[in-house]
């Protein structure tokens, strides 16, 4: 069994060296706005938004999946839109292959109650780090016994461990009514990750994001927050020749919302179906200052299966909050994203 867990971790590490490198992508894609769109910057309910979200990718595997998204951003009203910092690290595999990346956003508002348009820009720095120390080769594998303790292998290591390069990124999304679209595009400039001279450009990756708010109720409808909902969404992404598609449907009832989510992965085959539950927890009358905390479990589909890999969880917690005398209210004014989920 371990033997064949260091192989299959392996190869993960192998192929995102060999291979384009791919972004990870978030269940909780709502709750990591600006990762999934910089237009998204300064839209919610509220002047000051601080969020953060976790995510360990096949738990049962040997080595290290995991993913960090933490932004804040405020509405500033002589801008007519948000501006926020995002930071994001992933760490991958035994050799723990780190990606830091930290960027500004900011994003620009025109509408009215009706439609809003909103414009979103990113410009920020990447860091990506590997320890080829901690690499297994085939020379230091046994046949019957697996890794040989304390063995050196003979193969050539690239000198290079640490690379630097900017990162920008563009977004924008629209809001008719009950209905949202939006659509985003990160490593604008392709940039070199490439450790041993030879290059190795990170593609482009797209998102197209679309939800639809439902009321359940006569009595409400598409200005209101206060009944229940069912919001439809679904989020397409593309990076190089890799796609996938993440569509399903929350249940949204005051400070409650649970949704069912499935997944296809790059060969469009089946990856995992997805459930989620979100609370809002309101410290403050008129609902002027409340924090959310998120729970999604992926049950992974694949060839790869549940059994082998335990499913990948998220943890995500947010803060949100009006400043006193805000002159932005809770009202809703067509600038409200985060009514969608």
């Amino acid at each position: 069994m371990m033997k064949k867990i260091l192989v299959l971790v392996l190869g993960l590490l192998w192929g995102c060296l060999d291979t384009k490198a791919q972004d990870q992508l978030f269940s909780q894609f709502f709750n990591a706005p600006i990762y999934l769109n910089p237009s998204l910057t300064g839209q919610f309910d509220g002047d000051l938004r601080v969020g953060m979200i976790y995510r360990n990718q096949w738990s049962a595997l040997g080595g290290d999946l995991s993913y960090v998204n933490a932004s804040a951003d405020i509405y500033v009203p002589k801008l007519s839109g948000g501006i926020g910092l995002s930071f994001n690290r992933s760490s991958e595999g035994v050799a723990y292959l780190v990606k830091n990346n930290i960027a500004a956003t900011y994003s620009y508002s025109v509408g009215d109650d009706d439609f809003t348009a909103n414009f979103g820009l990113q410009a920020g720095f990447t860091n990506r780090t590997i320890d080829w120390t901690k690499l297994v080769f085939g020379d230091q594998l046994d046949r019957r016994l697996g890794y040989i303790p304390g063995s050196i292998s003979s193969a050539q290591l690239p000198e290079m461990s640490s690379k630097y390069f900017f990162d920008p990124a563009a977004g924008v999304n629209f809001i008719y009514r009950n209905a949202m679209v939006g659509a985003s595009l990160y490593h604008i400039n392709r940039p070199d990750e490439s450790f041993s001279g030879a290059q190795a450009r990170l593609p482009m990756r797209m998102a197209i994001n679309a939800s639809m708010k439902i009321p359940l109720s006569f009595s409400y409808d598409y200005l209101e927050d206060d009944g229940a909902f069912v919001i439809p969404s679904v989020v397409y992404y593309k990076q190089g020749n890799v796609s996938s598609i993440s569509a399903g449907a929350q249940f949204k009832y005051r400070g409650f919302n649970t949704g069912i989510w499935y997944r296809t992965n790059q060969n469009s085959d089946s990856d995992a179906f997805v459930v989620s539950i979100i609370l809002d927890v309101f410290l403050k009358r008129r609902d002027t200052e409340k924090i959310r905390v998120g729970f999604s479990h992926d049950a992974t589909t694949s060839k790869l299966n549940y059994t082998n890999t335990a499913g990948t969880s998220e943890v995500s917690v947010g803060y949100e909050k009006y400043w006193p005398n805000s002159t932005r209210t809770k009202t809703y004014n067509g600038l409200r994203c985060s009514s969608f989920y």
